[in-house]
């Protein structure tokens, strides 16, 4: 919370000199009020908070900067509740990607005008410290600003997670078959395109409605779909996938946890290898449940299960992300890229809780400020 609160008052320009009445810029910004141990977070438990920042504070290495647009993303979740490490008080800044364009450069590396995507405050303007040690990454000759969106997305950390994902983890091999959990949300739409286009993978999706079943068909290219809705419980699952897949699941991308893990888990074809992305069915609970897994069926069928995060393929330590995903989407392997939008940062406490319920979203979760 200390360091959410100085990355704040570092982006705010606390402490501007002469000259800041006529220069300071009103920012707006996300704070989450106190810690959320458990239930779906609600738009009261943040609030949008106003400061001024003045671009005269930028330093040597600094860049100032307008935020477009900002993410919501389930793993957040787990940054609301209350760790031995955490401290009295849960109240802070909210941080997470979002994309924008460079309004003044201290930096020799970027100029006025430059477009990108980036892990910072959610604050609408801001200064970025010592720019060369941040999370951020170039969009000016990928994206156009009135598409800027995509640098939260399939150009961003979503993006980033699908690749890293299938590329990287499951490596997959043609004609196999991958099951994705969440397959119509911003990583899952990803990632059976990927998938299917580049690898000729068979994909089969679970989502929570017919309606996103035939969306992750006609849209993403899926080629079975599952409504968990209607097959809620491991043994259904179990017996839904044998019909699809009767050699068995090749791949698993896990996003949901639950079930469906168990399920897939039990339906893994020797060699199978699964990619843990998200737990997103356990986000709100206040512990993890244990799952089922037994170790000892992975010994002779050899098979692996790997977790991951993004940053490695996001920032270029690893792989070839940002110029494999701008050559599929100028092919056509990734064509599907859906967006739900909600306007302005007042709204970004609701667009988060949407994340957690019954709702109407598609692909990518955007705030657009």
């Amino acid at each position: 919370a200390a360091a959410a609160a100085a990355a704040a008052a570092a982006a705010a320009g606390a402490g501007a000199g002469a000259g800041a009445e006529e220069m300071a810029q009103t920012a707006k910004a996300v704070w989450l009020c106190d810690f959320v141990n458990s239930g779906v977070p609600q738009p009261e438990h943040f609030e949008v908070v106003e400061s001024e920042v003045n671009p005269d504070d930028a330093g040597d290495g600094d860049i100032v900067v307008e935020i477009k647009f900002m993410s919501v993303d389930p793993y957040l979740r787990a940054g609301l509740k209350r760790t031995p490490e955490s401290g009295e008080s849960g109240r802070r800044v909210m941080s997470g990607f979002v994309s924008g364009r460079v309004v003044a450069s201290k930096s020799a590396d970027w100029a006025e005008g430059d477009l990108f995507g980036a892990s910072l405050p959610f604050q609408t303007f801001q200064i970025v410290k010592n720019v060369s040690k941040q999370v951020i990454w170039k969009l000016t000759d990928l994206l156009e600003e009135k598409n800027l969106s995509h640098g939260i997305g399939v150009l961003g950390m979503t993006g980033s997670t699908a690749y890293a994902g299938v590329t990287a983890v499951l490596r997959p091999e043609e004609g196999e078959t991958i099951y994705v959990s969440a397959a119509s949300g911003a990583v899952g739409s990803l990632v059976g395109q990927i998938a299917k286009n580049v690898y000729g993978v068979t994909t089969i999706g679970s989502c929570g409605s017919d309606e996103k079943i035939e969306l992750i068909k006609s849209t993403f290219g899926y080629d079975h779909g599952i409504n968990y809705h209607k097959v809620d419980d491991k043994e259904a699952l179990k017996k839904e996938l044998k019909e699809l897949a009767p050699k068995g699941l090749n791949m698993v991308f896990e996003n949901v946890g639950g079930f469906q893990f168990d399920a897939c888990f039990d339906s893994l074809a020797a060699g199978g290898r699964v990619a843990i992305c998200g737990l997103i069915a356990q986000y709100n609970n206040e512990k993890f449940e244990p799952t089922s897994l037994q170790l000892s069926q992975m010994i002779y069928t050899a098979q692996r299960i790997e977790g991951f995060v993004c940053f490695p393929w996001l920032t270029g330590q690893k792989g070839n992300f940002l110029q494999d995903m701008s050559k599929w989407l100028k092919e056509g392997k990734v064509t599907g890229v859906e967006e739900t939008f909600y306007e302005g940062i007042d709204n970004w406490a609701v667009a988060f809780k949407s994340l957690f319920e019954k709702n109407d979203n598609k692909g990518k979760v955007v705030v657009r400020i």
